[in-house]
């Protein structure tokens, strides 16, 4: 079940699923709540999101989409009459689903979302897998270890936390088959007009298109400058560089999970150790991914 983690590579939730099933189904729910135009928004969007992020969603299951069909499989996506959950429960009961494989979301929505089909599925007996791969560490855990509070400091979460653990590193060919969808409608990645957004023609179109595609191409263009990954230090750079922008602009790739914060940490780490000297956290590129992630801390 694809929420964030639109991503192959470091997912341990799909790896799961394709050791543990004979048949898996990579299933992402069109959510209403994020995805229905708001006519009262004051620029063209929806009550959660405007139309640039919303875009970027779907160019990221487009995507992900096409890795997975590279792989023998595809996106299933369903679309949620009101709520998410009955979708995932319905599904579940009518494929005979015995395993459900989730990155875990610590969101208060998500929590609220993943809880009714969690309960769903121990009333059903299905067995739930929801790895932490979506942030550097689990922040319950941090949490835990800090005698019950998040850490008010970077220093003293970097003293909790310690490293962060290693990325599913495994690669593979292929995902066994789809199963038996019934007479479940298999849409396609809609188009923006398609959910109701109208003419968006005037609308200015960023040059960062979503997906794990694009995520690993930047990252990687990014770290085969090691003197300026070596050199990065936060808040210096201008801001209003576009040409060549001062930071990576991987944060979108990020938070939709494109791009997993544990590869691109260790990513980091392999080129500070084929350089001599390099910027020190928090304003180091490896301590803004640490950031990102104490930020995320703070919020549970």
């Amino acid at each position: 079940w694809f929420r964030k983690g639109l991503r192959v590579h470091d997912n341990p939730a799909l790896d799961a699923a394709r050791r543990s099933a004979a048949r898996v189904y990579p299933v992402f729910v069109l959510d209403p709540r994020y995805l229905r135009p708001d006519p009262a928004a004051p620029s063209p969007g929806s009550a959660r999101a405007g139309v640039a992020r919303v875009r970027f969603l779907l160019e990221s299951l487009r995507d992900l989409d096409a890795r997975l069909r590279r792989l023998g499989s595809r996106l299933l996506v369903l679309r949620a009459r009101d709520d998410v959950s009955d979708a995932v429960c319905a599904a579940l009961k009518d494929w005979n689903i015995g395993k459900l494989c989730f990155e875990s979301d610590t969101e208060p929505y998500a929590l609220a979302r993943d809880k009714r089909v969690t309960d769903f599925a121990a009333a059903s007996g299905i067995e739930v897998f929801s790895p932490v791969s979506h942030t550097l560490f689990d922040p319950a855990e941090i949490i835990e270890k800090n005698g019950g509070r998040p850490p008010l400091t970077y220093q003293s979460f970097v003293a909790t936390a310690g490293e962060p653990p290693k990325p599913v590193m495994e690669k593979y060919s292929e995902l066994p088959p789809i199963g038996d969808t019934g007479g479940y409608e298999l849409l396609p990645v809609p188009k923006l007009e398609e959910l109701g957004y109208g003419d968006l023609s005037q609308e200015y179109i960023p040059p960062f298109r979503g997906g794990e595609t694009e995520a690993l191409k930047r990252m990687r263009e990014s770290l085969q400058d090691k003197e300026w990954v070596a050199k990065f230090e936060k808040p210096k750079g201008d801001p209003s560089a576009f040409l060549k922008p001062a930071t990576t602009v991987l944060s979108p790739y990020l938070k939709f999970g494109c791009l997993s914060a544990r590869y691109f940490y260790h990513c980091i780490q392999d080129v500070y150790r084929s350089t001599k000297t390099h910027t020190k956290p928090p304003v180091s590129l490896a301590g803004q991914v640490s950031s990102f992630v104490t930020a995320l801390v703070s919020l549970f």
